[in-house]
């Protein structure tokens, strides 16, 4: 164990106390559940089950979406353990996790905890999404000898520089994971320059996740409710609310019945706006911005309009991903910040079925284009949809890999 790990995890232990005073104010915020705030000082709400257990994590509601096939390909071979970390990736859990999975909230990092958190589940192997990856968790996992996995993991050229300069703590953390699938050959040459080895190139787990689930019965409301021209923006975060709103502004004049739907990244944000909003069972009204405030009907949503912005991509976030509004045929808008996302980018500019923009008069503008004109919109869905064709298979092939290194 290097000085470094040693320093973090005494330092983890020392601060427990205000851990918890922490936690118990993201609770009064909306931040955590109350009722299971323990799970985070890993005494679990669950009993564990029978046989072979494998555990998943998944930091959030992205990355939950993105695995959720990868469990669905584990049924009948396995029970699942899935932790997060945020109260809307539990709220999703609890709506689409199916009946081998249960879902707890992960521990925070304090090695107590964490020991706590692994005697009680003792699962057979680990399997981290992306990139969440926690010292004191992986010593303790290694610790156990359960062997552990890393999947749909991306490493950016800035993040190689920053491990190189920790090349021994990043070897504790890197080196142990029996192997690494990662998204995109980028990434399988950042990781191979950091000496990590069992590299697997298959391809970004994001683009095979299965569709988004929707009701048919409200998705046949909504269109009986909602005027001809639609669209949506997805995803949003602090100041693109305020842009997309200016962009129906400025559209109104062309289509007076527009309807903008803006579903924010965090839905509680929608209440600093006015405006229809879903939560109180308001209808979309012709020119109207309406608030869709709700978990998991995304995937409604995408289906009732014919072209999407997606955020986080006109504030320097990074963008989001633009895939699940594609594999549902809807073509795509995004602002200049998606450096998280330029395979996904990539992929769509090359098909035609993106349109990049820069401001809110842009953003007006390449709304307004796909609205007037239904065929090059129906067109660019169509060539957005098939530029994710052929990795229906990789949940399956990563599902056997995490069998196969199961204890």
């Amino acid at each position: 164990m290097t000085f470094a790990l040693q320093a973090y995890r005494l330092t983890g232990t020392l601060a427990s106390p205000w851990l918890r005073r922490m936690l118990a104010k993201r609770a009064v915020r909306g931040k955590e559940v109350p009722a299971r705030i323990s799970e985070r000082f890993g005494i679990a709400s669950l009993p564990r089950p029978p046989g072979k257990l494998v555990w998943i994590h998944a930091a959030s509601v992205g990355e939950t979406v993105s695995v959720l096939s990868v469990i669905e390909a584990l049924a009948g071979r396995c029970e699942v353990l899935l932790t997060t970390g945020t109260v809307t990736s539990a709220q999703l859990a609890a709506e689409r996790l199916p009946a081998h999975a249960r879902h707890q909230f992960i521990p925070l990092d304090v090695p107590g905890w964490v020991e706590r958190f692994l005697r009680h589940w003792h699962p057979q192997v680990a399997v981290f999404v992306e990139s969440e990856i926690w010292p004191s968790l992986i010593s303790k996992i290694d610790a156990h000898g359960i062997p552990r996995l890393l999947i749909n993991a991306s490493l950016s050229e800035r993040s190689v520089v920053r491990w190189q300069k920790l090349k021994k703590f990043a070897g504790i953390l890197l080196f142990g994971f029996r192997y690494i699938h990662v998204q995109s050959a980028a990434d399988a040459a950042n990781f191979t320059a950091l000496g990590a080895a069992g590299i697997l190139p298959w391809g970004n787990l994001k683009f095979a996740a299965p569709v988004l689930p929707y009701d048919h019965a409200e998705l046949t409301a909504l269109q009986r409710a909602t005027p001809r021209h639609v669209w949506l923006a997805a995803s949003t975060h602090e100041g693109e609310e305020t842009m997309v709103m200016a962009a129906h502004n400025i559209m109104l004049a062309e289509f007076p019945d527009l309807v903008t739907i803006i579903v924010p990244r965090h839905p509680e944000r929608a209440a600093q706006f006015s405006g229809l909003r879903r939560s109180r069972q308001d209808s979309p009204a012709r020119g109207a911005v309406y608030f869709a405030d709700t978990i998991g009907e995304l995937g409604l949503f995408y289906r009732l309009c014919p072209l999407a912005f997606i955020g986080g991509s006109l504030v320097p976030v990074g963008g989001h991903n633009i895939a699940e509004a594609a594999r549902l045929g809807v073509p795509v808008i995004t602002g200049p910040y998606t450096k998280d996302i330029p395979e996904l980018v990539e992929r769509l500019r090359a098909c035609g079925g993106i349109a990049e923009v820069t401001d809110t008069a842009s953003l007006a503008d390449a709304a307004a284009t796909w609205l007037r004109d239904e065929g090059a919109a129906r067109h660019a869905g169509e060539a957005a949809r098939g530029a994710f064709v052929g990795l229906d298979d990789l949940p399956a092939r990563l599902a056997n890999l995490i069998l196969e290194h199961s204890l």
